[in-house]
């Protein structure tokens, strides 16, 4: 399963943050430098769907605020996610 997010870098905490167009928006505390919020992105990801960080890869916009994350997970953890993203995006 592929998700888009839209990242805000240098926020004062790390957070889900509502919609950013069709996309949620995650602001993250860390820099964007050296990848940090890339890996705090993945870090983030990884405890609130109690996901291993190893099952969590970002394919795409690796240098942009659009980044496409890559789950490698079983079909009924991608649906309980699926519910969760879309209450997320309902708040």
């Amino acid at each position: 399963m592929k998700i888009s997010f839209y990242i805000q870098p240098n926020a004062h905490k790390t957070e889900f943050a509502g919609l950013h167009g069709e996309v949620l928006k995650i602001k993250i505390k860390a820099p964007p430098v050296d990848g940090e919020a890339n890996d705090e992105l993945i870090q983030f990801l990884s405890k609130f769907f109690k996901i291993a960080r190893s099952h969590l890869e970002i394919t795409s916009g690796h240098k942009s605020r659009t980044k496409t994350v890559h789950f490698d997970i079983t079909d009924d953890k991608e649906k309980l996610i699926r519910l969760e993203l879309k209450a997320l995006a309902s708040v």
